[in-house]
């Protein structure tokens, strides 16, 4: 599908754990560990976002193992923690809008959800555990680019969810001495993104509209810039953290994107152009929560974690939109 950079860590003799290993993000991050001959991966997932076909490819290996589960649930984080080594925390439930009609169902996934999933790792004294953040935390900020260092106030409840747990994390780190390291994620899209939900992101649904021939809406006028940032880059970025040999990069955060603006406008043109599709976009007005621009600096996670993002957002696109269409042809995009 797509080629990550190669690292040099031999996994074969730990065991991992990925939250959320069913959803977009974290069925990536598990085809990596089991392509590079994880000792052991075990995906915790309910299912409310994820789906069995992202890692059906994988349960017949031995050293796979998924446990259909809410981290909601203390118990069920403890059993799915047994004998972990490393763990990839990618569960929550995503969505500025969804959080805006459902805070107290964000709060009690991102939140008690995450402290579940802490509390676990600890208990199982876990090497390191690495978690998803979002740029969202960066809120009312107008400083561009996004440095990790000047977060604004959180402007949703999913950015409020997100921004506490850094500050969890913090604490356990400072606390408990866990490593822990936190990835803010900017727009990530590829391959698995959902079409079918109402709080799908703006590339998967361009490409669904435009594929069905229908018109896709754009909020507010168009020019609001996002840091998309293709999926392989993510999940080299979590790898390199969780291997992470600078200190430095025990208990912070750090900005996951490629460092490139693009306003939404200019995505659908470039969408739209690779599918040749003659189709307009509908106009609305702008959501509430919605962050206008949002571009990231990088140079700290390249400097602590050794990152630097390989797929840029043109390439990027064409890998997703070739995905999308193989499905298309096949009559499963519902």
């Amino acid at each position: 599908m797509y080629t990550i950079p190669q690292h040099n860590n031999d996994i074969s003799k730990y065991s991992f754990l990925v939250t959320g290993g069913a959803g977009f993000i974290g069925s990536h991050l598990v085809d990596y560990l089991m392509q590079h001959k994880a000792g052991k991966v075990t995906v915790l997932d309910n299912l409310f976002n994820g789906s069995e076909k992202n890692i059906g490819h994988h349960c017949s290996d031995p050293r796979f193992k998924f446990i259909k589960g809410d981290i909601c649930d203390a118990g069920t984080c403890m059993e799915a923690m047994q004998e972990v080594d490393y763990v990839l925390h990618q569960a929550a439930v995503g969505s500025v809008p969804r959080s805006l009609e459902h805070p107290v169902a964000t709060n009690t996934v991102n939140l008690g959800g995450f402290l579940n999933v802490l509390l676990a790792a600890r208990e199982a004294k876990v090497k390191r555990f690495v978690y998803a953040s979002s740029s969202s935390v960066y809120g009312d900020s107008i400083v561009l680019p996004k440095k990790e260092a000047s977060a604004g106030r959180p402007l949703s409840p999913y950015a409020a969810s997100k921004r506490a747990n850094e500050l969890y994390a913090f604490a356990f780190f400072k606390n408990y001495g866990m490593e822990i390291i936190g990835l803010r994620y900017f727009n990530i899209f590829g391959p698995r993104q959902k079409t079918n939900d109402a709080y799908a992101a703006a590339i998967p649904l361009f490409i669904d509209a435009l594929l069905k021939g229908n018109a896709p809406v754009i909020y507010g006028d168009g020019e609001q810039t996002r840091d998309f940032t293709f999926v392989s880059n993510v999940v080299d970025a979590n790898i390199k953290a969780l291997f992470a040999t600078n200190s430095n990069a025990l208990g912070d955060v750090f900005n996951i994107a490629y460092g490139q603006r693009t306003s939404v406008n200019e995505l659908f043109s470039a969408v739209k152009e690779a599918l040749s599709s003659p189709i307009v976009p509908l106009y609305r007005s702008e959501r509430a929560g919605d962050v206008k621009d949002s571009v990231a600096d990088i140079d700290k996670a390249k400097e602590v974690l050794g990152y630097s993002p390989a797929m840029n957002v043109k390439e990027g696109l064409k890998i997703t939109l070739e995905w999308y269409r193989s499905l298309t042809e096949k009559k499963i995009i519902s």
